[in-house]
């Protein structure tokens, strides 16, 4: 397992530090206008207030609950969908271009046809954010199984593999690299839809507090919002990250180099 030096840890947090003094000191000295943009700790008081009432645990779990389901679901779907059109071309040309279309319609325009659908629930948020993942998984596992070097599968033959035997043993681990860097950019892309998701009639959830905090002005609770995204965003990469590296520690990449 690779050990992060404190170094790099220290250097990694010199810049968010040094933001976040800047801020303070500009809103204490009323450089900045509190009533826009609040200090930092003024944000986090309102933190604490929010986890000592237990409302915090309650909008986050609501969030993180949709969160799960979503990426799960959207995953799922992609790595199915995403392995046969990588694996024939023929199930690509047809199924392709309409994913490809699909792709470019905003978030926000998916929200009142899944309203009219599915209804407010549940369904619709989750329905929503798993569509945000799905395609950069979906885009990953395409190429990933495509850029399988040919000669690989035809070593796989001539010591007479069955196709499963060469898709567990050569496609598989080929393809996992991108697989890994698909689930990474579909979890950031579920986080952005989340918030769409949660726009839709909810009255729990990081996405309601952002709602709740511009219809009573209150920008502290808008910005603890957006920090707890952040926070939960990092979080959440960070866990991929380590599975990422215990899934391919086999690679001879640059930074186990470095590590060395």
């Amino acid at each position: 397992m690779l050990k992060v030096p404190a170094g790099k840890i220290g250097l990694s947090l010199l810049l968010p530090v040094l933001l976040l003094l800047s801020w303070e000191a500009g809103s204490r000295l009323q450089l900045i206008d509190s009533h826009l943009l609040p200090a930092p700790t003024v944000v986090l008081i309102t933190l604490w207030s929010m986890a000592a009432d237990g409302s915090l645990w309650q909008h986050t779990g609501a969030t993180l609950y949709r969160m799960f389901w979503g990426f799960i679901w959207g995953t799922l779907i992609a790595v199915i969908l995403g392995s046969i059109t990588g694996m024939s071309k023929k199930v690509e040309l047809m199924v392709d271009p309409l994913i490809q279309a699909f792709r470019s319609i905003p978030s926000l325009a998916w929200v009142p046809l899944f309203i009219l659908w599915l209804g407010i629930g549940e369904v619709s948020k989750v329905t929503l954010i798993a569509v945000g993942v799905f395609f950069p998984v979906y885009l990953n596992v395409t190429g990933g199984i495509q850029s399988v070097d040919r000669k690989l599968i035809e070593v796989g033959k001539a010591y007479g593999l069955s196709t499963f035997q060469l898709i567990r043993r050569i496609v598989l681990p080929a393809s996992l690299p991108s697989f890994f860097t698909g689930l990474r950019s579909g979890l950031g892309l579920g986080w952005m839809f989340v918030v769409a998701a949660e726009l839709m009639g909810a009255s729990q959830g990081l996405g309601f507090l952002l709602v709740l905090g511009q219809n009573t002005v209150r920008p502290e609770v808008i910005l603890a919002s957006i920090l707890l995204f952040a926070v939960l965003g990092k979080i959440t990469d960070s866990i991929l990250k380590k599975l990422q590296d215990k899934a391919l520690h086999w690679q001879d990449r640059m930074e186990n180099n470095e590590a060395a």
